[in-house]
């Protein structure tokens, strides 16, 4: 079983912010694969549900960002898990705004929430770094991830939320490629040659008009006189 978290801040004044994209990821996936109702347990609200015959826990935090850990470390406890079965979804500033990455144990890089997931259960579990960009400067950090996305980023938010819920059976397997994929397959779809009416018509290749060999041209000629002669 894995225990899938969304990071982010409870409460509907939060629930747009860039800092709360966890949050939005959670939401998507438990929509798109039929999981149960949230209800509050563990210091946050849970959502069980399974992809196949793999069953899944999802929780969203609602300590606040900076006390994540708690929560995490209560609901391990109860479903008797170990930070290898833990994968944590969260804002990145480090990432462009659209950009997706996986990756295991390591530092929080500053991250409050991690920072606290950190201290209650370790660093060795799994992360999904959700681009949002940097403001350009430190101390601008805090104000940017606790502002909404504007409608410019609209788009590309919900490319990368559809992918996150394409391929969240995949992640909960640990195929964080074929994950990757996916969510890169709805970010940057393949080009397709069909215009509004379908297919666009290739021309044929040109060619060159068939020209008789002149060597040809005077043999012919040669013996057309010489049968006239007899005539």
């Amino acid at each position: 079983m894995k225990l899938i978290v969304g990071l982010g801040n409870p409460g509907g004044k939060y629930a747009r912010n860039r800092h709360n994209i966890g949050f939005m990821a959670l939401d998507r996936i438990a929509s798109d694969h039929g999981f149960g109702p949230w209800k509050g347990k563990y210091l946050g609200a849970i959502s069980e549900g399974r992809f196949g015959s793999a069953r899944a826990v999802l929780l969203k935090p609602e300590t606040f960002m900076n006390n994540s850990g708690q929560s995490v470390q209560a609901a391990m406890r109860f479903y008797k898990l170990e930070p290898a079965d833990v994968i944590v979804l969260h804002d990145e500033i480090d990432l462009a705004p659209g950009k997706v990455k996986c990756k295991t144990g390591g530092g929080h890089a500053g991250h409050n929430g991690l920072r606290s997931i950190h201290a209650h259960i370790g660093p060795d579990y799994a992360r999904v770094r959700l681009g949002v960009g940097h403001p350009g400067h430190k101390d601008a950090v805090p104000g940017y991830v606790l502002r909404d996305f504007p409608k410019a980023d609209e788009a590309w938010l919900d490319d990368v939320l559809r992918g996150i819920g394409d391929g969240a059976a995949d992640l909960a397997a640990g195929d964080t490629a074929k994950f990757l994929n996916t969510v890169a397959m709805r970010v940057n779809p393949p080009r397709s040659n069909r215009g509004a009416n379908g297919p666009k018509a290739v021309p044929p290749p040109e060619t060159a008009p068939l020209q008789q060999d002149s060597s040809e041209e005077t043999s012919h000629s040669a013996l057309q006189k010489l049968l006239n002669r007899f005539k």
